[in-house]
Formats: structure tokens, C-alpha cells, sequence
């Protein structure tokens, strides 16, 4: 008899999988695009294998609005990383619709039409995990374990339902703005455990110590992967081994808020089994200001945007602006909600719900300091002395559209050294 988590899972399934000519229409033109660049690769007597990666090529893909698929191309070791870029813009030279992204190496990306890419990125041909020079490098070794190891179609299915449950919770990708499960990690944790629903019942027990997650036992015990792993690899709530690198933590990214976000929507989910736990809930903003205005508080929407480079840069850069804003609104404001959302590009929007202060409090010099405080109450009028030292409470007659008006032209230095180019309120 089907349980109830499964009849929702299986319905689930059938919304997620990409129709069999999405993936023959990628399967095609990909391979119109593999036969281009070899016919490039040969003439230019450049010594590189590309090979497909990604969830495309480990059958673990799910249904999307747009569609990447990563191609890998494997250079020798003669090349010096340097010439990378080069060496792919000249084997691309023949190719349309071609555009760079900048990172720790960069790549290009192939648009075939408008919901489907080809990212083409640079790796290191290596033999063994201890010669990779970027995460990258170890693609190859992660595509070739997960196609050993994963023939059962049912943990494939269940590899692409876990994907499906971690977008909508917000807990999918290892980008610094996110803190989250990689794909490469929902593929390893649901073949350890054997099924989707299997892992989250492991993930979200309580218990105080680190999950540690070893499936190819290449530790003899926990105690000894504390010892031996670099430490900065253990700061995560989830070690899991890479089995194809012991050294690594595969789940290096994920943060205690984040997983604590999983584990909360994984404890629902199990309680009570429905669809909605796949679909991320988006913030009426316009139902969101009504509810705050009746309430008697303020609501603003802030548009920001940075000149660094879009993806994790981007999106990690302007989270941690609005989380300045957050320490800034502090000052004058109890903030009762916040969000913040990576717009993709080189944008993101954030929101704040703040009830305002009724004084804003400054701290001053000790009583005694005679010097210092006569300075302090030439700019301050209401005075008083606590445990010795002297404090000043000023009446707040702002809004916070006010605010952010004579913040940001108040701290317009500041705003350049964070990479922000521009502020707008909405």
C-alpha cells in the first residue's frame, strides 16, 4: 500500500521532470555543439577534452524554467592556468551568442535560445583529487562516481525531488549568498541514505554533535575525521566526505541558519506531506506593506545594485549590504522583519519592517572627563548620567524613507568601499 509521503512524492515527480523532448531537444543541439568544437579542438591542435558534467549528465536534472548544461574542458598540464580563457575564446572564435562571466576562473556561456545554455568552463586535467588548483578540477571525478554508483532510477528520482524540496525552502546552492546544499551534495546524501525521505528523517533528529556523513568509510571513525580534517573544512553543521577526496567536505558552504531553515521545513514536511512543500513560498510585497501599515508600523522596499560580477560575487556582496543595513536601521528603528533577495545579475531587493524608536540613545564620555564633556553636550541637549558616565536621548522625527535618504548621503564613501553602485527606494 502507498503511504501517504509517497503518493505526494510521486505527484511531485511528475511536476519536476523535464519532458522527454526538452531533453532530446538538449541532447541534440549539444551534440551539434560537441562535434563544432571538437572539429575547432583539432585544428587548432589545442590538447583539451571537453565532457559533459552537471546534473545533465549524472540524469539528476529537474524541471526548470531555463536550462544550463556545464561543458568541461579538460587541459592538458602544459597549459599554464593563465592561458585558459585564451585558448576557449579562440576554440569558441566560430561560435554566436558567446558571453564571458568572471570568477576565480573564467567561463562562457553559450545561449541556444532563450531557456537554453551552454556553460563552457575550464578545468585542470588531473589524475589524482591532491593536483586540483580549483574546485572545478574535481567535476570529472564527481560525474563519473555518481554514474558508478547511481543506476536505480528510484534514488534518481528521489536525488531530483530532494533538489526540488531544497529550491523551494531556499537551502539549494553552496553560493556564499545562499549557504546551502550544492546539488553534487543532495546526490551524495540521498544515495547514502537511500531515499529522500530516509534523509530527512537522519537530517532533522536533534541531536548536538555534527552529522558526519562518510559513505565510502575512507575515515575509520569520527573521532578520527575531527582529528585529521583541516579545520576550517569542519565549521559546517554536516561534514560529508567526498568520496572521491577525503580531504574535502562536500557541505563546506552550508551555514547553522540554513540547515536550521531545512531541518525546520524537512520536521513539516514528514508531520504533514503536501505538494505546497515544493513550491517556495514568494512574499506578496504589496499584501506585505497593507498588513505592516494597519499594524501602525513601516514598511520600505529598497533596490540595490553593484558593479561586481554577477552570480556569487554579486549576490554575496549585496547580501552582506542589506545585512549592514539591518546594524545601520538598528540605531533608530526596532526591525521586526526583514528579506532579502538576490535579484540575479548584478541586482537585489530588500525589505524591512520597522516599528521606530522613540529616542535614539548616545553614549558620551565619563563623568570626570571634563574635557570631553563639555564637547558632548554642545551637541546634545537632553542629558543625563548613568553609573557614572553620561548619555544622551534625542527625540526620533524621521520616517525611514527619511532616513535612508540622508544615510546614504551621509555615507556615500562607505557605500563605494562595499561595491554598492546604487541605492534606490521603492
Amino acid at each position: 500500500m502507498v503511504n501517504k509521503i509517497d503518493k505526494v512524492l510521486n505527484e511531485v515527480l511528475k511536476d519536476i521532470i523535464p519532458t522527454k523532448e526538452t531533453m532530446a531537444y538538449m541532447q541534440e543541439e549539444l551534440a551539434l555543439f560537441l562535434k563544432s568544437i571538437n572539429a575547432r579542438i583539432k585544428k587548432l591542435d589545442i590538447k583539451v577534452e571537453p565532457f559533459v558534467g552537471g546534473s545533465f549528465a549524472k540524469d539528476t536534472l529537474m524541471k526548470k524554467g531555463s536550462y544550463d548544461v556545464d561543458l568541461f574542458m579538460r587541459f592538458d598540464k602544459k597549459y599554464p592556468e593563465a592561458t585558459f580563457t585564451k585558448l576557449i575564446k579562440k576554440i569558441l572564435s566560430k561560435t554566436k551568442k558567446v558571453s564571458i562571466v568572471h570568477g576565480s576562473r573564467d567561463y562562457f556561456q553559450v545561449k541556444i535560445n532563450p531557456w537554453f545554455k551552454i556553460e563552457v568552463v575550464p578545468v585542470r586535467k588531473v589524475n589524482k583529487p591532491k593536483e586540483a588548483e580549483n574546485i572545478t578540477d574535481l567535476s570529472y571525478s564527481h560525474v563519473k562516481y555518481i554514474n558508478k554508483k547511481i543506476k536505480s532510477k528510484k534514488i534518481l528520482d528521489d536525488i531530483k525531488i530532494a533538489k526540488a524540496f531544497a529550491h523551494a525552502t531556499k537551502t539549494y546552492g553552496a553560493e556564499s549568498y545562499v549557504h546551502g546544499f550544492s546539488g553534487y551534495a543532495l546526490e551524495l546524501l540521498v544515495y547514502h541514505y537511500k531515499s529522500f525521505e530516509k534523509m530527512l528523517k537522519e537530517l532533522s533528529k536533534k541531536t548536538k554533535d555534527k552529522i558526519i556523513v562518510d559513505t565510502e568509510k575512507q575515515y575509520k571513525n569520527k573521532r578520527e575525521v575531527m582529528f585529521e580534517m583541516n579545520g576550517s573544512k569542519l565549521m559546517s553543521p554536516i561534514i560529508l566526505i567526498d568520496p572521491t577526496f577525503k580531504e574535502r567536505n562536500a557541505l563546506a558552504a552550508l551555514s547553522d541558519e540554513t540547515f536550521e531553515r531545512f531541518k525546520i521545513a524537512a520536521k513539516a514536511f514528514l508531520k504533514k506531506p503536501t505538494k505546497e512543500a515544493f513550491i517556495e513560498k514568494r512574499v506578496d510585497l504589496d499584501e506585505l506593506k497593507i498588513k505592516t501599515e494597519k499594524e501602525g508600523k513601516e514598511f520600505v522596499l529598497i533596490k540595490t545594485k553593484t558593479k561586481k560580477q554577477n552570480g556569487d560575487i554579486a549576490g554575496t556582496k549585496l547580501l552582506k549590504f542589506h545585512r549592514h543595513l539591518i546594524h545601520e536601521l538598528k540605531r533608530y528603528f526596532e526591525v521586526e522583519d526583514s528579506g532579502f533577495k538576490y535579484e540575479e545579475g548584478q541586482e537585489g531587493k530588500g525589505y524591512f519592517i520597522i516599528k521606530k524608536k522613540e529616542y535614539e540613545v548616545f553614549a558620551g564620555p565619563m563623568e570626570d572627563d571634563t574635557k570631553n564633556l563639555e564637547k558632548f553636550k554642545a551637541q546634545h541637549k537632553n542629558i543625563y548620567e548613568e553609573n557614572g558616565r553620561v548619555f544622551a536621548k534625542e527625540k526620533n522625527n524621521f520616517t525611514i524613507k527619511e532616513f535612508f535618504k540622508g544615510w546614504s548621503k551621509k555615507n556615500k564613501k562607505k557605500i563605494k568601499q562595499m561595491y554598492i553602485s546604487k541605492i534606490k527606494v521603492i
